[in-house]
């Protein structure tokens, strides 16, 4: 579904993706991981078009999308949940998911089976966005991001701040997302829910892919999971 190749991104005079490749096929999860500041945040703003690419090609169901805006790319049914949640924190959780919204058409991810993952989300519609606890404010981004009905999802440190519990919610919720058959490209630091989430694995540093494996191959490397992740 998703095919990067060779992509230059920069803020400014800085050098911060330096050629990276990779595909996500469909129906499958792929997971980067990597220390701060590596360029994992990068790579996703470059591919939903917030943070142009100098060089290289994205390709999104076989449409050349490198230069295209982010509304437009959203319209292809890429959905995004972003670093730190982002959702708006004055309006109740019902117009956060209104605003979203979009017709579901022949997508299976419609409202019931999207209360049926968020149960808790469902209970708290007349709530405002900080009405609601960390871990369901997560929750919501999730929700709302399917409400655009994706069938491409870009995750970016979904389990950031939660709660080990809240974090094996998100994981679960992530999974029945894969056998509905989503495809993901997740970026995560945490190195047990990618690997249980996982698809295959890929290892970022400065800017670049520098391992790609199956998630049980990472776990049994521990050589490279010291040198890239530091465990």
């Amino acid at each position: 579904m998703l095919k990067i190749n060779d992509i230059h991104t920069y803020y400014g005079d800085s050098y911060v993706l330096q050629g990276i490749s990779l595909e996500v096929r469909k129906g499958t999860v792929v997971g980067i991981l990597g220390r701060n500041g590596v360029g994992k945040t990068t790579l996703i703003r470059s591919i939903i078009g917030f943070s142009p690419v100098r060089r290289g090609q994205i390709l999104f169901k076989d449409v050349d999308i490198t230069h295209l805006p982010p509304y437009k790319i959203a319209r292809m049914q890429m959905g995004l949940v972003p670093q730190g949640r982002r959702i708006f924190p004055s309006l109740t959780v019902q117009e956060n998911l209104t605003l979203a919204g979009r017709d579901a058409g022949t997508s299976q991810w419609d409202q019931e089976k999207i209360f049926s993952l968020f149960p808790r989300i469902k209970e708290r519609l007349n709530n405002r966005g900080n009405e609601l606890s960390g871990g369901e404010q997560q929750m919501l981004a999730v929700a709302r991001a399917l409400f655009s009905n994706p069938d491409f999802m870009l995750m970016d440190e979904p389990t950031e701040g939660l709660a080990p519990l809240l974090v094996q919610e998100v994981g679960d919720v992530i999974l029945k997302m894969k056998e509905g058959g989503m495809s993901i490209l997740i970026v995560e630091q945490n190195l047990l829910f990618a690997l249980r989430v996982s698809t295959e694995t890929l290892l970022m540093s400065k800017g670049t892919i520098v391992y790609s494996s199956s998630p049980q191959e990472l776990w049994e490397n521990q050589e490279i999971k010291y040198q890239y992740l530091g465990v």
